[in-house]
């Protein structure tokens, strides 16, 4: 198997980029809080969340993008993660998914629309996408309203799993070019 470089993005404050087994302290309490996993099927144990940041690991090293490890770039502290990923086979509708999860502590300062512009400026410039979907539980206004941020408009919703759908074009295939 031929390893691909894993691509980093980087905004004024934040920094994504391939996971550290340094991480795994915060991001398994961040999976723990039942507020940040509310529309996420409950939290998970130490051991599941040790598995899903190998599972994030491991698609970057093979793809060179995916769940990217969300820091602040002035502190080097892990919020969360944000990134890209194809779409879950649960779900009736295939595509490109971007999505975010931050701590409790760090919503509401603007990081999830940062973190989401630059995974977006990546998947329509680097990988030429000609669309991005967005899913999120019908209940999760926060996740919606960065959606709306994005310019991304909603698409479909689902009963089964309970989802809203959003997408955006690529703003090179709507210019023709």
């Amino acid at each position: 198997m031929t390893r691909i470089m894993t691509t980093e993005l980087t905004t004024t404050r934040l920094r994504l980029r391939p996971w550290r087994d340094t991480d795994r302290p915060a991001w398994a309490a961040l999976n723990a809080d039942p507020a940040v996993r509310e529309f996420l099927g409950g939290t998970l144990t130490r051991a599941e969340s040790d598995a899903r940041l190998d599972s994030f690991q491991a698609a970057l090293t093979e793809r060179g993008w995916g769940w990217w490890a969300l820091e602040l770039t002035a502190t080097g502290e892990l919020i969360g993660m944000a990134g890209l990923d194809p779409v879950d086979e649960e779900v009736p509708v295939d595509g490109i998914e971007i999505g975010w999860r931050l701590a409790r502590a760090h919503w509401g300062h603007g990081y999830a629309t940062e973190a989401a512009r630059a995974v977006l400026a990546f998947a329509f410039d680097t990988l030429a996408l000609p669309e991005v979907l967005a899913i999120a539980a019908l209940g999760n206004t926060r996740s919606h309203q960065v959606m709306t941020r994005l310019g991304m408009t909603r698409l479909r919703t689902f009963t089964s799993p309970d989802s809203v759908v959003f997408h955006i074009k690529n703003p090179l295939d709507v210019r023709g070019g």
